[in-house]
């Protein structure tokens, strides 16, 4: 759409989530960068993303609209929902990193039915200590803190590979808005470490499940 017309002063506007002239919602779908007035850059100042947030919002909130015409009542109920959604999108680094992909017409899931390698040994160790966990229920008392131990240092070595995987996720973004044209091994890059974010915080969930279960105190 290259341009959307008003349903309250009817004018064609370019679209954005409200008209210029008078200030009414306008019924357009936008990606979510467009939607908050930014600029496509993966670096974001998460205070000024909640500032504009917050001000696009107290200017499309319904009940401003309430005694207005169905249409312009309608179109600040959907351009809430969107600014909502580019939000919730944005403020996240790895959602931001996921929505990325969409814009470049990729997806995670296509990449994402293996293990990456880099991790696989280790998630098979983890697994295997949890099992034993589990099994030692009904085992002795050292045992199973000898067990929660290790489940415990395993979570710790986790986290910190997480961390370690946010920083590398940073380091793309920059590289990103650093590029003048789209860079294809720039994308890869991006999916194999969102790619691995989504297995750690996965393993990272089991491994603390396991020891608020086993807790032995």
């Amino acid at each position: 759409m290259t341009q959307a017309q008003c349903p309250s002063c009817a004018r064609l506007q370019a679209p954005r989530l409200f008209c210029p002239d008078c200030g009414a919602p306008l019924a357009v779908e936008l990606d979510y960068f467009t939607a908050l007035g930014l600029s496509r850059r993966l670096t974001l100042d998460s205070g000024q993303l909640e500032t504009l947030y917050h001000d696009l919002g107290r200017r499309l909130h319904p009940d401003r609209f309430a005694n207005r015409r169905a249409a312009i009542r309608n179109a600040s109920l959907n351009a809430t929902a969107l600014l909502t959604r580019a939000f919730r999108t944005l403020r996240d680094p790895v959602s931001r990193g996921l929505y990325w992909l969409e814009l470049h017409g990729e997806k995670l899931a296509a990449d994402n039915k293996r293990v990456p390698p880099e991790l696989a040994e280790m998630i098979f160790e983890m697994q295997e200590t949890l099992a034993q966990l589990r099994d030692a229920a009904s085992g002795s008392k050292p045992e199973r803190e000898n067990l929660r131990a290790q489940v415990a240092s395993a979570h710790q070595r986790v986290e910190t590979m997480l961390q370690d995987a946010l920083t590398e996720l940073h380091g793309n973004f920059e590289r990103w808005d650093a590029s003048v044209n789209p860079n294809p091994d720039l994308l890869v890059q991006l999916k194999a470490i969102l790619s691995r974010i989504a297995y750690l915080r996965t393993l990272a969930r089991d491994l603390e499940r396991a020891l608020e279960l086993h807790d032995l105190r």
